[in-house]
């Protein structure tokens, strides 16, 4: 074990390698001098934290907290800010890493929202370039340089700016101090430890009235888990905003990296017009790092006909409306990046605008109709629209279910008023009979459109062609699912037909008429709509993960759908297709799985937004852990390093794509099945959530 490098208590001292046994006594002494009882507990379970050593963990006190307590503007322009470093707990931090172990780098953006605006304007500006492929140079809004600190107490600082306000100052409008930095516990295995904060005050001391703040931070983080960028240090979106302004540009390709902008053409990505023209949309960044986001897929675009403002606009942000009640070109265009305003090219109308005065005269909040010229009526996504009618799924019981016979399904279809649907109405009616329910590897799916009989309650029933297999035994599943075609705005030029699906229902039951045993469940639709919006596939008829796994279970592959040449055939085992699908492009190797019709959907270029080793953006019921049940079965796995792949493989090595993690988990393996659980059970030294832990 390597010596651990622990700082003097006294300003000043050298720092010194100390013996393991000097190093107990002094955390020992430490800890009794502070009174501080342990700290390792306040760390949870994904938290690298939490596996330390209780006393190292009280000594280093990991974490950082950087507070903005004040700001002035002097007379001559002179900027200063006050600030706090602390612990988690509050305690305070010194920011040379002297008293307290880990050197702090803190960083100043000092920025004002100009009267009449609501956009800022940074003080502190650098000149990049120039640029090697342009020659030319832009200002850029940055972080100040040549300031300097003063320190006022234990953890208390004063930053003083190298920049100067101008002479110009209007010391009346909102200014706001952005501070972002980071705490260095590489020594103790802890890495950097990140936080950010925004001061926002008027410089002659009034109120502050005006202020920012459009999307908030933990709306980013749905999707993007801790919301981290120029190596981790910028994590909330109010601190993003005072740096990427309109003033801000990227000389390399030209783009604008004012936020409105630059965010709404990432998450638009490839469907920006002007990249389905053939185009890219990239800015290239520090050391000429090239951000190409022409392939960014938003997880929460449901289709092509409409872009998904709501899920970033959302209620709680103090100017969440901005998106209905302020249209303006610079950030329509930033999506619709074919319109040409000054000509009026693709623009609705064909009517040039030369400025935004009259965007809100035809770009209403909302119209009287869907999809017209309204913000809300543009971007209706159809099968959300108010007028459509609803499919809804009930399954009120199974006769028959035991094993050798055919079961009787009892279920209802109605609209979201709650009247009775007929089966002549719907497009497609199917119900799904998988089981057991402990590791599905038995599963059919029969069209009920046709057969199924009217009772006289309403209810409709249906009987399976196929029987429950002979031995059967267990817990078996029914589920639902299809969808009615319904015609919007009919008889007009906006007319539109939308498929109707009905949120996916299962019914469980037992063979031998007990207590029926549900399938694990492992994941939850909500966690998957924290990202999808409205996770819906297959032409919308398959909504539910509970639907899902019923036919990606352990036997199936994607061989009745991909051509004789691309053998061998894919998993589609659904533990290890979602979890390679997620990771993508930071996998090793393609990972094709062919579709209805023979279609190819290429995942190897997917990008995850949020951070892989966070297993709870998914998962539920601590579910990530390595399961200890025989039930599970063999993945087949015809293109893998492993065919079959244990069951416990067949998660991890969806994450873990490379020969080396297969080669580990095949010599875990023996005739009696996989010994994973013995090092990375959920109390073992490797288990799943300390390896993952940040």
């Amino acid at each position: 074990m390597l010596p651990l490098q622990l700082a003097g208590r006294r300003k000043g001292l050298m720092r010194q390698k100390l013996s393991i046994r000097h190093i107990c006594i002094i955390l020992l002494v430490l800890a009794g001098c502070l009174a501080l009882a342990s700290s390792s507990g306040d760390f949870n379970e994904h938290q690298k934290a939490a596996y330390l050593d209780p006393n190292l963990v009280d000594f280093v006190r990991p974490g950082l907290v950087i507070k903005i307590t004040g700001a002035e503007i002097l007379a001559d322009g002179t900027i200063r800010a006050r600030f706090k470093l602390t612990d988690p707990k509050g305690l305070p931090l010194d920011r040379e890493g002297v008293s307290t172990p880990g050197a702090i780098s803190v960083s100043f953006i000092a920025a004002t929202i100009p009267a009449g605006q609501s956009q800022y304007t940074a003080y502190t500006t650098r000149v990049a370039g120039p640029s090697p492929i342009t020659g030319q140079s832009a200002t850029q809004a940055g972080t100040d340089s040549g300031g300097t600190f003063n320190k006022v107490a234990e953890g208390e600082y004063t930053y003083t700016f190298g920049t100067k306000a101008p002479s110009s100052i209007d010391r009346a409008a909102t200014h706001t101090i952005g501070a972002h930095g980071s705490r260095d516990l590489g020594e103790f295995d802890l890495g950097r430890q990140f936080d950010d904060d925004v001061f926002n005050f008027v410089p002659n001391g009034s109120e502050v009235k005006v202020v920012r703040n459009i999307v908030e931070t933990k709306t980013c983080n749905g999707c993007h888990d801790t919301l981290a960028f120029h190596g981790g240090s910028r994590r909330s979106v109010e601190l993003c905003v005072l740096c990427h302004t309109a003033q801000t540009t990227d000389p390399d390709t030209g783009n604008t990296v004012n936020f409105p902008v630059m965010l709404h053409k990432i998450h638009m990505g490839a469907r920006l017009p002007s990249v389905r023209a053939g185009g890219k949309y990239q800015i290239i960044g520090n050391r000429q790092s090239v951000h190409d986001y022409s392939d960014v897929m938003f997880p929460a675009n449901l289709s092509s006909e409409a872009i998904n403002c709501q899920k970033c606009h959302q209620p709680g942000a103090k100017q969440a409306d901005n998106w209905l009640t302020k249209p303006s070109r610079t950030v329509c265009g930033s999506c619709h990046d074919n319109v040409n305003f000054a000509t009026g090219e693709n623009h609705a109308g064909g009517l040039p605008q030369v400025s935004d005065n009259e965007c809100a005269r035809c770009h209403v909040p909302e119209g009287e109709l869907e999809f017209d010229a309204s913000i809300k009526g543009g971007h209706t996504m159809s099968r959300f629209s108010r007028d459509v009618p609803g499919t809804v799924f009930d399954i009120l019981g199974v006769q028959d279910g035991q094993a050798g016979k055919q079961p009787t399904v009892r279920f209802t279809v109605k609209d979201k008023s709650g009247n009775a649907i007929p089966t002549s109405q719907l497009t497609r009616l199917a119900l799904v009979l998988a089981g057991p329910t402990s590791e599905y590897t038995n599963m059919i799916t029969e069209d009920a459109l046709n057969d199924s009989k009217a009772a006289p309650d309403g209810s409709l029933t249906y009987t399976f062609k196929a029987k429950i297999p002979d031995n059967a035994t267990g817990s078996f599943a029914v589920g639902i699912e299809g969808y009615r075609n319904a015609v919007l705005l009919p008889g007009t030029k906006k007319e539109v037909t939308v498929r109707d699906a009905g949120v996916n229902k299962q019914f469980y039951f037992a063979l031998d008429g007990g207590k029926a045993e549900p399938r694990r469940q492992v994941v939850s639709v909500d966690k998957c709509n924290s990202c999808h919006f409205s996770l819906s596939l297959h032409g919308n008829n398959r909504n539910r993960p509970e639907q899902c796994v019923m036919c990606h279970n352990p036997t199936m592959t994607d061989a009745a759908r991909r051509p004789e040449a691309q053998n061998p055939a894919q998993t589609i085992n659904f533990r290890t297709m979602i979890h390679r699908i997620h990771t993508g492009k930071e996998g090793t190797g393609e990972f094709t799985i062919f579709g209805f019709g023979g279609t190819a959907h290429d995942f190897t270029e997917v990008g995850f937004p949020g951070d892989r080793r966070n297993c709870d953006m998914c998962h539920v019921n601590n579910s990530q852990q390595v399961p200890e049940n025989d039930k599970l079965q063999p993945v087949t796995n015809p293109r893998g390093y492993l065919d079959p792949m244990g069951p416990v493989a067949s998660a991890c090595l969806g994450c873990h794509t490379g020969k080396s993690a297969a080669s580990h988990a095949l010599i875990n393996t023996s005739r009696l099945g996989e010994s994973c659980a013995t090092c990375h059970g959920s109390n073992a030294e490797f288990s799943v959530n300390r390896v993952h832990a940040r």
